[in-house]
């Protein structure tokens, strides 16, 4: 499941996506084969930590299983 992460908060991508020109059709984030198409993996802290991303608009995107 994808969450936007906002300092002490989680948010539906589709809450945040709707406005932006990279999503989708339906205004989610371009996930594809696990793995974020607007956006760039950043690197992680620890193997403990779910995958993260920062898309174009800025946020962080993580993938929490």
């Amino acid at each position: 499941m994808l969450v936007v992460l906002m300092e002490n908060q989680l948010l539906s991508p589709s809450a945040v996506c709707q406005s932006c020109l990279m999503a989708d059709q339906h205004g989610r984030p371009r996930w594809h084969h696990g793995e974020l198409r607007c956006g760039r993996l950043l690197a992680r802290m620890s193997e403990a930590q779910p995958e993260q991303y920062e898309c174009q608009m800025g946020f962080r995107i993580a993938n929490i299983e």
